[in-house]
């Protein structure tokens, strides 16, 4: 993120620890290169910057910052993001046209609903053009006003072809995120922090699911929210592995599903 976004992120986790009493310490608290060349040394591939805004008049700024950062890094992928705003379709049509190749929504963040009448046309031009959008829209780690399956549900039904990532497995509501990916074949989800000691905690995966996850392993993807997490980065590789599901889902969810999604080389 720019710079003065990430710090007011840092702050926030900063001061999530004395409101939820589950202290967060942002474990790569570092400048960009030094991020940049940890992913890099960690064999990390392809990433997105996932900029998102939290009131209006946010995403066009940010978008051009995302532009500009994936024009100076290779490895990085061009991302956009929307708000609900007048602006909103114009904003997703010039990214989208400017070579944007995966998006992202904060429900949470944002504190806007997905059903919003001014997102109707930003939904339905990702549909059309078949990019993904990474949506924040479960309860975790803290419920909004708008969070949850039940609007996100509400969307899909109105727009069945979106190509949606649900960040965190949805948790805490893995099982109604899981099932919505049953009924909509571009629903995918990743699995930002889910099955970590620190999620486990307060939002435990139910085994009972385990089976239905191997079933949908061609659309779940890798997530990590590096350089946010509480913990190192192949700490969430670990939880993936404590699993016990077979080396084809794993290399799926580690490597071929989003490289088939983003059509990587």
């Amino acid at each position: 993120m720019p710079k003065n976004v990430m710090d007011k992120v840092w702050a926030y986790f900063d001061a999530v620890g004395p409101l939820t009493g589950s202290p967060w310490p942002i474990e790569y608290r570092t400048e960009e290169q030094d991020r940049l060349a940890r992913l890099r040394a960690m064999g990390v591939r392809a990433f997105p910057s996932l900029v998102y805004p939290h009131k209006p008049g946010m995403a066009g700024w940010l978008n051009g910052w995302a532009a500009d950062f994936a024009s100076r890094e290779p490895d990085v992928l061009h991302t956009a993001t929307f708000f609900p705003e007048p602006s909103a379709a114009e904003d997703v049509r010039a990214a989208l046209e400017a070579g944007a190749r995966i998006f992202k929504a904060h429900v949470q963040v944002g504190a806007y609903d997905p059903r919003d009448p001014l997102l109707d046309p930003v939904w339905g031009q990702l549909s059309d053009a078949q990019v993904p959008v990474v949506v924040h829209c479960g309860d975790g780690p803290a419920a909004g006003a708008f969070t949850g399956p039940g609007p996100w549900a509400a969307v899909m039904e109105r727009f069945p072809h979106l190509t949606a990532v649900v960040a965190h497995m949805g948790l805490p509501d893995y099982e109604p995120f899981l099932r919505m990916a049953l009924r909509y074949d571009r629903l995918h989800l990743d699995t930002t922090m889910a099955f970590t000691d620190f999620t486990e905690r307060g939002a435990p995966w139910p085994p009972a699911l385990t089976p239905l996850l191997a079933d949908l392993g061609h659309r779940v993807l890798f997530g990590s929210d590096f350089p946010n997490t509480p913990y190192p980065y192949a700490h969430q590789v670990e939880a993936l592995l404590r699993l016990g599901l077979d080396d084809q889902w794993l290399r799926a969810v580690l490597h071929g599903n989003a490289s088939r999604l983003l059509a990587l080389p």
